[in-house]
């Protein structure tokens, strides 16, 4: 372990089908914040949850220096930690089979601001995550 991995929090995980709230801090989004600056969009899905959950798995695999720490039927918790300095992320998606999304959080354990990296991660996910739906 780095200087920069921090420690894992202990606030992850769904609580009556919510994520985390974000801190105040910018280096946080969340498909379940009501605050624009923390607000991005749900994973949308149209397969069967199943064939979803390993499509999204598949994704977040393929990306570099990635840990998948936790997975159920319903819940993927990732760390993600970067190439140079080794600072760690926390992702986690939430399959909310109702609304047929997954929902997502995804916070850097330190500093304040992540230069818009966490943001970037989700669309880079979704993107290659519609990609695997469509076809």
């Amino acid at each position: 372990m780095g200087i920069f991995t921090g420690n894992r929090p202990n606030n992850l995980g769904v609580r009556d089908g919510k994520l985390a709230p974000c801190p105040n801090t910018p280096n946080c989004v969340s498909s379940q914040s009501a605050d624009a600056s923390h607000k991005v969009e749900p994973l949308n899905y149209t397969s069967a949850p199943e064939v979803a959950l390993t499509q999204l798995k598949q994704v977040i695999s393929s990306l570099p220096k990635t840990n998948i720490v936790t997975e159920t039927d319903s819940y993927i918790y990732a760390e993600f930690t970067s190439a140079i300095m080794g600072f760690v992320d926390d992702v986690e998606f939430y399959l909310d089979r109702d609304a047929q999304v997954f929902h997502v959080r995804s916070a850097s354990r330190l500093g304040k601001s992540d230069l818009g990296v966490n943001r970037k991660r989700i669309e880079t996910i979704r993107a290659q995550f519609q990609e695997l739906q469509a076809q």
